[in-house]
């Protein structure tokens, strides 16, 4: 079996349990059928650490951007485009908009969301959209900018099913994280059920949402296997197949991505 964890954050996992040892966060990683991981870049402060990472496992990749929350940096689609220009970055972003912490004008978000679309059609890399809070504006945005044109992934998915077929018309794939396993996420699990097989991912966007049975502990990618059985058991399909598909649809997605032989 081959599963991807389609979003994660392995550089700001607390690695003090593991004496700053990341190979055994791979190593579980490995042994739950965790074959790729894409490592999702929040500041271009960490990109370096990002990229890094990607470069030093051949089943890691890595994406640039800068998280809608993050007013300390700024950026150009100019910048954006020369950092993504990196066999190993195969996506921009994360990126979105997150009207759940800010206050007052929220301009600044659109307009940075706006570079990464542009940065993305630029340099035909997916994007990676977080929205929280924001569902309408995000959809809006992404429509007036085009985003259809190259495409991309609703992370961490958490909105209704009208939101999901919005993004859905937008070329855009929908990925689920642990919070689908939580007992109060009924509507999620409903979407879960309706989006087409071809279009789901899977994700931890650990360290943070650790699915049931971890819920409430640091997650890791190792983790991604409870969310792909937990969707697997709602659609009435076998893990296998659900774990080969949304394999397919990462790789489908992600063509900067080389698919190791395991």
């Amino acid at each position: 079996m081959f599963l991807v964890d389609s979003h994660c954050h392995l550089d700001l996992l607390d690695l003090t349990p593991e004496a700053g040892d990341l190979n055994k966060v791979i190593a579980r990683a490995k042994e739950n059928n965790v074959h790729y991981i894409l490592n999702v870049c929040v500041g271009l402060s960490d990109f370096p650490k990002v990229l890094k990472t990607a470069e030093t496992y051949p089943f890691v990749s890595a994406s640039v951007g800068l998280h809608p929350n993050d007013r300390d940096e700024e950026v150009t689609s100019e910048t954006l485009v020369q950092l993504a220009n990196h066999p190993k970055v195969i996506a921009i972003g994360e990126t979105g908009l997150d009207y759940f912490r800010s206050s007052g004008d929220v301009e600044w978000q659109r307009k940075r969301f706006r570079s990464h679309i542009e940065a993305a059609l630029t340099i035909q890399k997916p994007l990676i959209v977080h929205t929280r809070d924001a569902k309408d504006d995000t959809i809006t945005l992404m429509q007036k900018e085009h985003a259809h044109k190259v495409g991309g992934v609703m992370h961490c998915f958490t909105e209704d099913w009208s939101t999901a077929k919005k993004a859905l018309d937008l070329n855009f794939y929908i990925s689920f994280s642990g919070i689908v396993t939580f007992k109060n996420a009924a509507i999620l699990q409903e979407v879960a059920k309706q989006v087409p097989l071809d279009r789901i991912l899977i994700e931890t966007d650990s360290p943070y949402l650790a699915p049931n049975p971890h819920r409430g502990k640091p997650n890791e990618p190792a983790y991604v296997k409870h969310t792909a059985e937990y969707i697997a058991n709602l659609r009435h399909i076998s893990l296998s197949e659900f774990a080969e598909q949304t394999t397919e649809n990462f790789f489908t997605l992600f063509k900067g991505a080389v698919r190791p032989h395991v």
